[in-house]
């Protein structure tokens, strides 16, 4: 694990004398248009000042080197195209720098990854700028772009059936709310993890198995070097062989502050499932402590506000269901009109207790691609206690994605 102190200049370094035996090299990348608009009050839908926009693209070159390695390295910019001038007053993601300063009109790019990856027989090292998927830090989809991490992480296979992890995560991106965080002259946005939260890095091993008929199970612990240790165990059933369509998954979180007097945060989920013809329902409820100390949620982008893994999450709203002593159910149902588009709608009731937060949301998506653009049309109503004094607002959001 020690690799992974290296640094991104020395991984990239790695490959520079390989470059005469480079094979396969692939350009792909993304080019995105978000917008989003309010009614919060005192503004109606559409006003500028109630609404925002940003474009991002991102740029990946792909490679196979010498003796078996593989490489990645993507750049990604964000740029308002000037829709402030009259359009948006705000934008999606890297608003505000590490120091606290508004960038977020600016037009900032970075090296979003930059890996190595070598299997030896069923084992497989990455180590580099990448992005990651698990449990209780990851990279976040929902915005414009996604946070990644300066890591190293160890997969293998010997088991049957069965994948072991371990990793190091050295630094990151991640920001609460604006998910990254922004360029400031040219700076890194990138620092040690959990730093906000008084981290040195983390340390994670898991095992994820499909040893047992008909599920996949996977067990985790985390140790965020003087922040928390923390585990997530979870099991997805289904239940194909007996009854087709039919899917129940369990999950149970802990973290355990590493602060004196810090009670430790839990949570448990339960989430069935039908899939049939096209026609993806759901049903999901989750429950956290009355007395933990934190919420259940994303480490990387720092807790209070950020993403959370459980079954129950909202499609938007984030940050509630996750908080201690609170009660949440979640519904939802996806169906393909075939040749006109894919529907979604979910609703969420996050009864937050002590906290007196409790959230309620409505989401109605259609998705449609046409050819290589993929676009998504988004109405969201909200109803909060903490947010726009208590009163419902309705938010309508479009995406636009351009893949190469």
């Amino acid at each position: 694990m020690r690799l992974a102190k290296l640094s991104l200049a020395a991984i990239l370094a790695l490959g520079v004398s390989a470059f005469a035996d480079v094979e396969n090299v692939k350009f792909s990348g993304e080019a995105k248009l978000y917008y989003d608009t309010t009614d919060k009050d005192p503004y109606d839908l559409f006003d500028q000042s109630a609404s925002r926009g940003q474009a991002a693209a991102t740029l990946a070159m792909s490679a196979d080197l010498a003796d078996g390695v593989a490489g990645k390295i993507a750049v990604t910019g964000l740029s308002t195209l000037g829709l402030e001038n009259n359009l948006v007053s705000n934008v999606w993601a890297g608003a505000f720098s590490r120091n606290g300063n508004f960038v977020g009109t600016s037009s900032q790019w970075w090296v979003s990854e930059a890996w190595l990856a070598k299997t030896f027989g069923n084992t497989t090292l990455k180590i580099g700028r990448q992005e990651l998927n698990t449990p209780l830090a990851f990279s976040e989809k929902w915005n414009i772009v996604s946070n990644t991490f300066d890591a190293a992480v160890l997969l293998n296979n010997d088991l049957p059936e069965t994948t072991l992890v371990g990793a190091w995560v050295g630094r990151g991106n991640g920001a609460a709310g604006q998910v990254v965080y922004g360029v400031e002259n040219g700076t890194d946005p990138f620092d040690t993890y959990a730093k906000e939260l008084g981290g040195e890095g983390a340390y994670a091993v898991a095992a994820i198995t499909k040893l047992i008929p008909m599920t996949t199970a996977q067990l985790w612990y985390y140790n965020v070097v003087q922040v928390a240790q923390a585990w997530w165990l979870q099991a997805d059933v289904d239940l194909k062989d007996a009854l087709p369509g039919l899917g129940f998954g369990l999950q149970y979180a802990s973290i355990d502050p590493d602060a004196p007097q810090a009670d430790t945060a839990n949570a448990w989920a339960v989430k069935l499932s039908y899939n049939m013809d096209g026609l993806n329902l759901a049903a999901a409820y989750s429950a956290t402590d009355e007395d933990g100390a934190v919420p259940i949620a994303n480490t990387a982008t720092g807790l209070i506000g950020s993403q959370s893994k459980l079954y129950t999450e909202a499609w938007w709203n984030y940050g509630y269901v996750g908080l201690p002593d609170t009660n949440t159910f979640m519904l939802s149902a996806a169906y393909t009109l075939e040749g006109i588009a894919d529907l979604y709608a979910q609703y969420t009731s996050a009864d937050t207790g002590k906290n007196n937060a409790d959230m309620n949301e409505f989401t109605l998506t259609a998705s449609k691609s046409f050819g290589n653009l993929a676009t998504t049309l988004a109405y969201i109503y909200t109803d909060a206690d903490d947010q726009n004094d208590g009163s419902s607002y309705n938010t309508v959001q479009l995406y636009f994605t351009y893949s190469f």
